[in-house]
């Protein structure tokens, strides 16, 4: 065995690493390549995303629908869009399942910086901690927030006004058009 100057050896053990970190490596990268959605791809961005979340019910509870519109704001781009139903709920249950879905998107965009945009002022206060969660029902909701919002490095809520959030707004008032709950007559 030869013998090395220590700054030598250190620079070599770090060019080389040993076996058991070189598996450890491996089976991290495959473990989150299978924990991936099946057709996602991470697409990096880096800088300062914009998220713009919106959720509602026609009845609170009755039929719900989300809306969520991530964007880049340097260049004035729209990245992803989407309205859908998510069942029977109230307007607070679909106000938080906007932000978890669309935090999951923009999770895959690694940004730096995300601005969560939601006109529902009661979420973001609970959000900051000026508010307690005392529904049940949301309580985990909140729970999976607040997990989610680890993995960007800097995460903002912020209050604005409905008229604001046109976007978001009109993505789940065509989820709800397109799919009506049903009617029910009177016998």
């Amino acid at each position: 065995m030869i013998n090395l100057p220590a700054p030598i050896d250190r620079k070599l053990k770090a060019l080389f690493p040993k076996a058991a970190d070189r598996n450890r490596f491996v089976a991290d990268l495959v473990a989150g390549a299978l924990d991936r959605e099946e057709g996602t791809e991470d697409i990096a961005v880096g800088g300062t995303l914009h998220l713009f979340t919106d959720g509602g019910s026609r009845g609170n509870p009755g039929h719900a629908a989300i809306g969520i519109v991530l964007e880049d704001p340097v260049r004035g781009e729209v990245l992803e869009e989407r309205g859908e139903c998510i069942g029977i709920g109230t307007n607070n249950v679909a106000e938080y399942r906007a932000l978890i879905e669309g935090l999951k998107i923009a999770r895959r965009r690694h940004p730096n910086r995300l601005v969560c945009h939601l006109d529902s002022e009661l979420i973001v206060k609970q959000m900051s901690g000026e508010y307690r969660v005392k529904m049940p029902t949301l309580q985990p909701l909140f729970g999976e927030i607040r997990e989610l919002s680890l993995s960007f490095p800097s995460i903002a809520f912020v209050h604005i006004p409905r008229a604001d959030n046109h976007r978001a707004d009109a993505l789940v008032n065509r989820a709800l058009d397109a799919h009506p709950a049903p009617r029910y007559e009177r016998l």
